[in-house]
């Protein structure tokens, strides 16, 4: 388990929900509001356009001295001196991410099921990802977990456990108790129009639970 990990607040990026030139600015505004880690995440973009892209948003939360996690792509982490990757089921398994990215790295996996977080855990993972909680816009097939399976992961590993899908600062309250560490959230602060308040708002609700 990695020290001083602070999942809190997990601000997972989405540049087709906005305009090229809003992109940066709302990463930066989340870093401002108190986001503790980012995640970018491009499915559709060529190795080329995603490494831009890193590079100029890591530019950003250096300066605010935020992790960033590249989602899937090793190579693109490694080549723009990323803190970490966060790999899900059907990527590379979490063994092979750790002994690219090496010790010093974070890796991150999506774990819906006990025994997914167990073997992520086994495998050097130092945090998970739970979810869907709520229905999301980013996935077309969208696989509903009960909290009740939340809480059973959370349980079943010593890492952190972050719940994702569809939350807000209105609906998360379905999270308390669950003994989570942090919530994932990408359209509550992508989509918004003020992306830095929305993120101290989400952090401030959390920390509520």
């Amino acid at each position: 388990m990695r020290k001083n990990l602070d999942t809190t607040l997990y601000f997972i990026t989405d540049s087709t929900c906005v305009p090229e030139e809003r992109f940066l600015p709302v990463v930066e505004a989340a870093c401002k509001g108190g986001a503790t880690i980012i995640q970018l995440r491009e499915k559709d973009k060529s190795t080329r356009e995603y490494m831009r892209l890193a590079t100029a948003t890591h530019e950003i939360t250096a300066r605010y001295g935020i992790p960033l996690i590249i989602d899937d792509r090793v190579d693109v982490a490694l080549a723009i001196g990323a803190e970490g990757v966060h790999v899900g089921q059907s990527d590379m398994p979490a063994h092979l991410a750790r002994k690219l990215m090496g010790e010093d790295k974070i890796v991150g996996v999506t774990a819906k099921t006990v025994p997914q977080a167990l073997e992520a855990y086994e495998q050097g993972a130092d945090y998970l990802g739970c979810g869907a909680i709520y229905p999301t816009t980013t996935h077309v097939n969208t696989v509903i977990t009960p909290v009740e399976t939340l809480k059973d992961v959370v349980k079943a590993v010593p890492i952190p456990v972050n719940a994702i899908g569809g939350l807000n600062k209105d609906n998360i309250f379905v999270l308390k108790g669950s003994g989570i560490a942090g919530i994932c959230v990408v359209s509550a602060i992508m989509k918004v129009a003020d992306p830095e308040t929305a993120t101290r708002e989400l952090k401030q609700a959390f920390l509520e639970l």
